[in-house]
């Protein structure tokens, strides 16, 4: 980027005006996944001090145009992956379908009693033991949802330790004989809470999209898994098939 004139007797905001320009070099000069210059190497081409160039960066991160990446700077959004939910849907097999690399990290396994919602989803007494398996989901290397699981302790009694990094649907699938039939998916828009928004890498005050899903024995109807997925609303489209 040359240096930019701003106009400064114009009476619109000098942000405003860095928006417009820097919307425009984006738009038309980067690709999704490239980083822009420094706050301070941008702030010296416009000729403005860094807090007014910061804001103007903020409108194209609120935009969702840009994102900050901590200690890494900011960078050019991916456009929004099409992801669809359906009643056999696969995270891995959905996104590989799409060319992309996707990645699992366990943040969290533990055995504790179901409270109520769980219970009733899972269709067991409130109190009865459940496994509890948190996992954040990366595509190209960055996070795009952290997935809640749950499933009934009785019945897979050693599936902490089995669980490692595989799909958790293919390990209930091949290790315990359940192929899995989503019966239920309700979507909501909603502020990141605990560490969700640390985890995903985003600000606490912009949206995720929350669903919350049973999936049942696809052979007898039996309940096998209640997962709550917040996704990144930003990185993604879902797409609601029958």
């Amino acid at each position: 980027m040359s240096l930019y004139a701003v106009d400064r007797e114009s009476g619109l905001a000098l942000y405003r005006q860095i928006a417009s320009r820097l919307e425009q070099e984006v738009r038309h000069r980067f690709v999704p996944g490239d980083g822009l210059p420094s706050e301070t190497a941008l702030a010296e081409q416009f000729g403005v001090n860094r807090h007014t160039l910061r804001r103007a960066v903020d409108e194209l991160v609120e935009a969702g145009l840009l994102e900050r990446r901590h200690g890494l700077g900011v960078f050019v959004l991916d456009t929004q992956l099409d992801y669809r939910i359906t009643q056999a849907t696969r995270f891995t097999e959905n996104l590989a379908s799409l060319g992309l690399m996707t990645d699992l990290r366990i943040l969290r396994k533990q055995t504790l009693g179901a409270i109520a919602g769980v219970a009733e989803r899972l269709d067991i007494g409130v109190g009865e033991a459940v496994h509890w398996i948190e996992t954040l989901r990366l595509v190209e290397g960055r996070p795009l949802c952290v997935i809640s699981h749950f499933a009934p302790a009785e019945r897979f009694p050693d599936l902490l330790e089995r669980f490692e990094r595989d799909s958790l649907h293919a390990l209930l699938e091949a290790g315990y004989g359940c192929r899995l039939r989503r019966t239920e998916s309700l979507v909501t828009a909603v502020l990141p809470q605990g560490d969700d928004a640390r985890m995903l890498g985003m600000p606490q005050n912009r949206p995720v999209l929350r669903v919350k899903s049973v999936n049942v024995n696809d052979r007898d109807g039996t309940p096998v898994e209640y997962a709550i997925t917040r996704f990144r609303a930003d990185r993604i489209q879902l797409r609601l098939n029958p």
